[in-house]
This record gives structure tokens, sequence and C-alpha cells, in this order.
């Protein structure tokens, strides 16, 4: 892609309130299970709009963290923060999260990655470097997609995705595990909750390009949101999952 990256998420995300293929009403069903403590600390890395944790400051006494390098999202998710009233408890930084060191390591009541494992090269990478983060007791979050079923070639060739660089559901548990995690809970996202992220992004593509046919990076935009487009419908419908990990430091 010749455009900017931040600039073509920051557009194709426009009207998304998570930036993530699960609903908004399964993200709430998650943080009713956080039970986090009263004074708790929770970071949350690649916060995007930082709807997640203003849900999770709005329902728990606690101080949260984000963490985000899009130049765009950053912006949002201030927004986000200072209209519900959250800036006292909610801070965000515009910062690469690989580079994030907290102040004191394994204070996080908790500490999560939702859909950006590509931060820490990998989902096992993610939760290794979340596990250090975290109080023992603590909770970590991890939002990583998997095959539903084996991918076709074509699907392959057309969004430049390896074969091997997401596993299966039950890997994606298992790696967690093995790391010497408790696994608590999944949420999965369903074929609604797919078909509603992918088809906001063409909607807003196809809308910024209607407004802003000046824009030099609207030619870009467009082909690649229709080539998304279309291997999402004629194949990763059918062969993507994506899905939300809880688990617990023992």
């Amino acid at each position: 892609m010749k455009m900017d990256m931040w600039k073509y998420f920051g557009i194709t995300h426009a009207d998304h309130t998570v930036m993530n293929p699960i609903s908004l009403a399964k993200t709430r069903e998650l943080i009713e299970l956080l039970r986090l403590p009263d004074s708790g600390h929770v970071l949350d890395v690649a916060c995007g709009k930082a709807e997640f944790l203003c849900l999770v400051a709005e329902r728990y006494h606690v101080n949260g963290t984000g963490l985000d390098l899009s130049p765009f999202t950053i912006e949002e998710a201030r927004t986000n923060v200072s209209a519900r009233d959250l800036s006292g408890r909610v801070e965000l930084l515009h910062i690469d999260g690989s580079e994030y060191r907290p102040d004191r390591g394994e204070t996080m009541d908790l500490a999560s990655c939702i859909g950006a494992s590509w931060i820490y090269e990998g989902h096992r990478g993610t939760l290794e470097a979340l596990i250090k983060m975290v109080r023992p007791g603590g909770l970590v979050l991890a939002g990583e997609p998997f095959w539903r079923k084996e991918p076709d070639a074509k699907y392959l060739e057309m969004t430049g995705i390896q074969a091997d660089l997401y596993g299966s559901h039950v890997g994606n548990v298992r790696i967690g595990v093995d790391l010497g995690l408790s696994f608590l809970y999944s949420l999965v996202s369903s074929d609604d909750d797919w078909d509603r992220y992918e088809g906001l992004q063409w909607q807003a593509a196809e809308r910024y390009a209607s407004a802003h046919a000046g824009d030099p990076d609207v030619e870009e935009l467009l082909r690649t949101t229709r080539e998304s487009r279309d291997a999402y419908l004629r194949w990763g419908r059918e062969c993507l999952g994506w899905a939300l990990y809880l688990f617990r430091r023992p």
C-alpha cells in the first residue's frame, strides 16, 4: 500500500466504536467478567479509540493507560476520554507499544493487546510481553485471529497473509496455557461481527472518496479497500476467525 498506513486505517475505521471484529455487547460482557479490584491499574496496548479503556473505567474504580502509535486514532481516543470525563483516570500515550516500559514491572491488574499482536511479533510474543506487566493473580487479555479452516492459496496471495501467521482457536488457547497462564474465557466473533467490522470499512472508504475527490490517495484507498472486500467475501468470511482470550497469571 502506497498511502500512509495510519491515514488508511483512520479513514476506514472512522465509524468503528471498537476497532476489531467483536460487538460492543460482547465487549461489555467480557468486561463484566474481569472483576477488577478498586484502585487497580489497567494497560491497553494499541488502544485504538480507547473505547475498551473507557468502558472498563466506567465499570470499575480503576486507572488506565492506553498506548497507540496512530496519530489519527490517538486524537480520537483523547476526544473520547475527555467527552466521558475520564481524563483524570485514563492516561493516553502516543507511543509504539513495544517500546513501552511501565515504571514498575508486574504491577498491572490487567494488561491487554486486542488485535495488534504484530507489535510483539505474534500471539506468543504478545502473551509473553503482557505477562511481564501484570501482578501475580493479574489478568492478560489478547485479541487474535485464527484459521477456521485451511485458507485458500488465492486468498493468501490476494491478501499477502502467510498461512503460518495464525494458528487455530485451540492453538491460541494452548499457547497461553503452555506459558503458565490459566485460561479463563474466550469470546469468538460471529459472522455478523465480522460483516459489521468489514462492511463499515467499505462504506467509510467509499464515502471519503466521494467527499474528497481531490485527495491524491483516493485511488489507492479505493483499490486497497475493494481488494480487501473481495477477498473477504470470496474466502475470508469462511476461513478467518477472531477471538478474545482471557487468561490469569498464577
